[in-house]
């Protein structure tokens, strides 16, 4: 299983062909208290960069983006009932949406965990 992280502080672990998206607890400790999140549909399809889903806090809403390309194939429904969720466990139970890949070459432009811990430590 492999982690990837993108600049804008989502993570992405593999499995297979299909891709678990996230926000990293960085993000969900600089968002606050989420209060809303809206995530895609099922079938939806996203190239890589495009907006995705929304996460709303009690200091502001933030978009998120897909850190690859592919088709929706599972939304977690459990975070848009408790958006809560995303400050409890942004890296594990919180997860926004599960992706089948449609370029797997992408994951390789996208940042280790190490390489993710140093751009933390710049900012």
């Amino acid at each position: 299983m492999t982690v990837k992280y993108t600049k804008e502080h989502e993570w992405v672990r593999v499995e297979g062909d299909v891709a678990t998206v996230g926000i990293t607890p960085h993000a969900a400790e600089q968002l606050g208290d989420v209060v809303f999140v809206e995530l895609p549909d099922v079938g939806a399809a996203f190239e890589r960069d495009a907006d995705m889903a929304v996460v709303e806090s009690v200091k502001a809403a933030s978009d998120v983006y897909a850190p690859v390309s592919g088709e929706i194939v599972e939304a977690n429904g459990a975070i848009v009932e408790d958006p809560a969720q995303v400050n409890a466990d942004p890296a594990g139970g919180a997860w926004f949406v599960k992706m089948k890949l449609s370029n797997a070459g992408e994951l390789g432009e996208l940042m280790d965990e190490d390489a993710y811990k140093k751009l933390l430590e710049s900012l």
